[in-house]
């Protein structure tokens, strides 16, 4: 039987005072609400990904590893003082947690050597881990709860950044309009020229066509409001001879009113959207979309949709899976379900804004569940506990993302549809945030719910653009002086205001000249009718702090990729060299015996697949290549793949697409037939056995084959 024991003051006191530094609120008696808020240990969602949990069961952002350590550790002191088995529970645990935090080269990440401090009562500027504690993903700063020095500093920073940073910005702006008078002059002298200067776009004919086709819809629409307007009782006012009934039946149209909507834009194509509430384990609420026929479905009720517990994957509904919700419809009813996630800076609204040649409707249409995930902040920033001008909201970069975002949305999805696993389909930023939660240090079990995982323009290596100057002066700037400019907490949210203030057209054309001069992409391949509401979804709130990862001089503008060092991917790139030429010699010279040259490359592959990312868990990965991307470079991650240095990847289907720039691969006038195609059959191709005998199949894929098969013996070059 065991008995009690009174914890020693000095224990408690320790545990109340670290308790105290990682709460909500102050833990003194001027604040009656600060109790509930208090935190009372820290849950570790991954060894090194510490989310603090509060009296009343909320969830705080995370905090640095060894604070979050410390907690836990005076807490099982307070509680198992004078037990001498409590005490090696305590120390095996202590030891369990070092072991996990040590990175790949054997360096811990709680080691701290630049002498910034950790303490919540210390300046923002130093409030800052040693930036090398993990070369790829350094710790988070520390800010504890609110005092006035605190607040005081915070609302320094704001002042500054607001000041800075909009300068910042007026200079990209200007430095846009600047580089579009050539482009201007150009398209001036062939109008006087008596020239056109669209029909060299590549798509100038069906451009015509399609606003055509947009225009006689839009006199359509208008023809049937007028008659629901004579006679509103009467259904048969609102046919058409014109207009037959169909599968999906707009009901909604007319001019575009360019308005920041997805389900307007659902309703322009027959279909709707609902919106339900998510929450990630770190208490952010984040928006996910259902795209949906009214049809053939009925919305969910709103208390339906609301956020749930911060739990993922609970054991409760994946104990029967896809025979649960999925055996309620018969055979041939259900509909797979597919999760979209967006790129940087934008919104899941940007695969809804091609009309019926968007992604997410044309997978919709073809027979898929379709649903459409948003990253924590986005347009509206939510937290469980937390408020706009606290730090701790902003506190989270691209690792928070993969590793809380990524598992809560698919979790919700499986939840609602009874399904035990998902598509995935990812664009640039949402790709990041998937290779890195799937990578084995991080949350590989995740895998286990994604059936395929289909990365368009995978940014995972940088492109040559990350050298451009202003992206350089981001990187030579230091940790302190980017907070500076940027602020502690959204990345300047002056284009959000823009956004709300400036009228749609006018908010497009700038959208489209600032993001083609920062990111050197044009609107060639694009329907240009439609290019203005392109830009409505876009852009959202992002922390600075995230902005910093992939801009900053620590993270990815200096190691070029988002898993590796800079001095790794100087040795694979010397590896490759070596694979190449010893190949050369064999071809040309006879230097080795096949059966000897086969056994060399085998243990090779052995060697360079123990510094793999992924282990068993990882799903099988399509690949959709922009062969002119600037912004990243995903030919470099294919040949990652060829030379085997992930053993257990499966690549089911890889093309690279020349003409293609990064955005090409969701707004390319062509993207449905060399990217949509291929996308909604390779979905179903690896679909697991037992969802398919319920769900229907997709339009175009009745004579697909079952089984996954290697795509990269066969790379598909466009």
């Amino acid at each position: 039987m065991a008995f009690f024991t009174a914890p020693k003051s000095g224990t408690a006191d320790a545990y109340s005072s670290q308790a105290a530094s990682l709460s909500l609120l102050p833990q003194d008696r001027n604040h009656p609400e600060a109790q509930p808020t208090k935190a009372v240990k820290a849950n570790f969602i991954t060894p090194r990904d510490p989310v603090i949990e509060t009296a009343n069961g909320g969830r705080l952002p995370a905090v640095p590893l060894d604070e979050a350590e410390k907690l836990n550790r005076f807490k099982e002191e307070a509680e198992h003082a004078g037990s001498r088995g409590g005490e090696s529970i305590i120390r095996q645990d202590t030891t369990q947690l070092a072991a996990a935090q040590e990175t790949d080269d054997g360096a811990s990440i709680g080691d701290q050597s630049s002498g910034q401090s950790v303490k919540p009562g210390a300046p923002l500027r130093a409030a800052i881990p040693a930036p090398r504690t993990h070369p790829l993903f350094p710790q988070l700063p520390l800010y504890g709860p609110p005092t006035l020095l605190r607040d005081l500093q915070s609302r320094a920073f704001q002042t500054s950044s607001a000041i800075l940073s909009l300068a910042f910005l007026g200079t990209i702006v200007l430095g846009s309009l600047f580089t579009s008078i050539p482009i201007l002059l150009k398209h001036v002298y062939l109008r006087l020229t008596c020239r056109n200067p669209d029909q060299r776009r590549p798509f100038h004919e069906e451009e015509k066509r399609r606003q055509k086709a947009r225009n006689d819809s839009s006199s359509i629409w208008k023809r049937k409001r007028r008659r629901y307007q004579v006679n509103p009782r009467s259904g048969t006012d609102l046919e058409d001879e014109d207009c037959p009934e169909e599968e999906f039946e707009p009901t909604a149209g007319g001019k575009d009113p360019l308005i920041c909507d997805v389900g307007y834009y659902a309703r322009r194509v027959g279909l709707d959207v609902e919106e339900f509430n998510v929450q990630t384990e770190d208490g952010f609420i984040i928006t996910l979309w259902h795209v949906y026929n009214p049809k053939d479905y009925t919305a969910v009720s709103p208390s339906g949709r609301a956020q749930d517990e911060p739990i993922v994957f609970p054991k409760d509904y994946l104990a029967d899976s896809s025979a649960t919700l999925c055996q309620q419809q018969p055979p041939g009813k259900q509909k797979y379900p597919v999760l979209l996630v967006h790129g940087l800076l934008q919104s899941a609204g940007a695969y809804c804004t091609n009309d019926d040649d968007s992604l997410a409707f044309y997978l919709a249409k073809s027979g898929y569940d379709v649903w459409l995930g948003n990253n924590r902040c986005g347009f509206q920033p939510r937290h469980q506990m937390l408020s706009y001008n606290d730090p701790r909201m902003w506190n989270w970069n691209i690792r928070q993302m993969g590793v809380m975002d990524l598992p809560a949305l698919i979790s919700r999805v499986l939840s609602e549809t009874g399904f035990s696993k998902l598509g995935l389909v990812c664009h640039s930023q949402g790709t990041t945030e998937t290779f890195v939660a799937l990578a084995k240090e991080q949350r590989p079990e995740l895998g286990d719910k994604i059936s395929v995982f289909c990365a368009l323009a995978p940014a995972v290596y940088a492109g040559p653009l990350i050298g451009k100057m202003y992206f350089k002066f981001m990187r030579i700037i230091s940790p302190g002086m980017f907070r500076i400019m940027f602020g502690v907490h959204a990345f300047i949210p002056f284009m959000m205001l823009m956004h709300r203030w400036l009228p749609g057209s006018f908010y497009g054309a700038l959208g489209y000249r600032v993001f083609s001069f920062l990111f050197n992409w044009s609107d060639a391949r694009w329907d240009r009718g439609l290019r203005d509401r392109m830009f409505q979804f876009a852009p959202v709130y992002v922390s600075a702090e995230s902005m910093r990862w992939w801009l900053g001089r620590e993270c990815f503008a200096s190691q070029k990729c988002i898993l590796a060092t800079r001095e790794e991917g100087r040795r694979e790139e010397e590896e490759d060299e070596e694979d190449e030429a010893g190949l050369e010699e064999y071809f040309n010279h006879g230097k080795a015996h096949p059966s000897e040259e086969h056994e060399e490359r085998s243990a090779s592959q052995q060697w360079k697949g123990r510094k793999a990312w992924y282990d068993e868990h990882v799903p099988p990965l399509a690949l959709w290549v922009a062969g002119s991307d600037e912004l990243v470079d995903g030919r470099r991650l294919l040949r990652r793949f060829e030379r085997g240095r992930e053993p257990h990847v499966k690549v089911v289907h890889a093309k690279i697409i020349e003409e293609y720039e990064h955005l090409d691969v969701i707004w390319a006038m062509d993207m449905i037939e060399k990217v949509g195609r291929e996308v909604k059959q390779v979905l179903w191709k690896t679909t697991p056995p037992e969802a398919k005998e319920f769900c229907r199949v997709p339009e175009g894929c009745e004579s697909i084959d079952s089984g996954i098969e290697s795509g990269l013996e066969s790379l598909e070059a466009s």
